[in-house]
């Protein structure tokens, strides 16, 4: 083997170890509303998925007084289990969300945005109902807004950036199916529970 080779191999190896570093998968869910079922399939899906964090957007225990009851809705068990995965759960607040909530769940969500850096994205995740669409935060060319609220699944360019929506884990609206959101590196897709793809885009 010449020294170029040998050198060219060590790059190659190197190249693929940055990117398994930087690259890594991220699950996220929103609107919860207390389901004890969905959260026991949302934390299936993320223990099966190998995403590195769990990102939740807000609405996790109460079902909100605008809505029906979702499945097997029962707060105190989707609290316990939420706080078994409390070191690997990024949280915001969602407009259902209350200081009560966060005293019994053992990881931070009443902050309205989260600021996040991943695979190379800059991401302002948010549960929607300040910051969206309408009302954008600051955002550079590029960057991605993620935000839950509305119920509805969305990948989709906006601008100069993109605006995604991982849908509602227990309470989907226009007859969507319950869903969630995996970014794998680069690529955000939009499945329901049976694995189907909704929505898919590259950033």
């Amino acid at each position: 083997m010449t020294m170029k080779s040998a050198m060219s191999g060590e790059n190659t190896r190197l190249a693929n170890h940055v990117y398994r570093r930087t690259y890594m998968k991220y699950m996220f869910a929103s609107d919860i509303h207390g389901s004890a079922y969905y959260c026991r399939k949302t934390l299936e899906v993320y223990r099966q998925s190998g995403a590195v964090r769990l990102i939740l957007l807000g609405d996790l225990l109460y079902h909100g007084p605008r809505n029906d009851l979702p499945r097997e809705y029962d707060p105190k068990q989707v609290l316990a289990m939420l706080n078994e995965y409390k070191n690997q759960i990024y949280a915001v607040r969602g407009n259902c969300d209350s200081e009560v909530d966060q005293m019994v769940l053992e990881f931070p969500i009443m902050a309205d945005y989260a600021l996040l850096s991943l695979n190379g994205k800059t991401i302002y995740a948010t549960h929607g109902h300040v910051y969206n669409e309408e009302v954008l935060p600051p955002m550079q060319q590029g960057d991605v807004l993620i935000h839950g609220h509305t119920h509805l699944p969305v990948a989709e360019a906006m601008g100069d950036g993109y605006l995604l929506n991982p849908g509602s884990v227990s309470l989907p609206k226009d007859g969507n199916p319950a869903s969630y959101g995996i970014l794998d590196g680069t690529v955000f897709t939009v499945r329901d529970f049976d694995g189907r793809k909704i929505k898919e885009i590259e950033l």
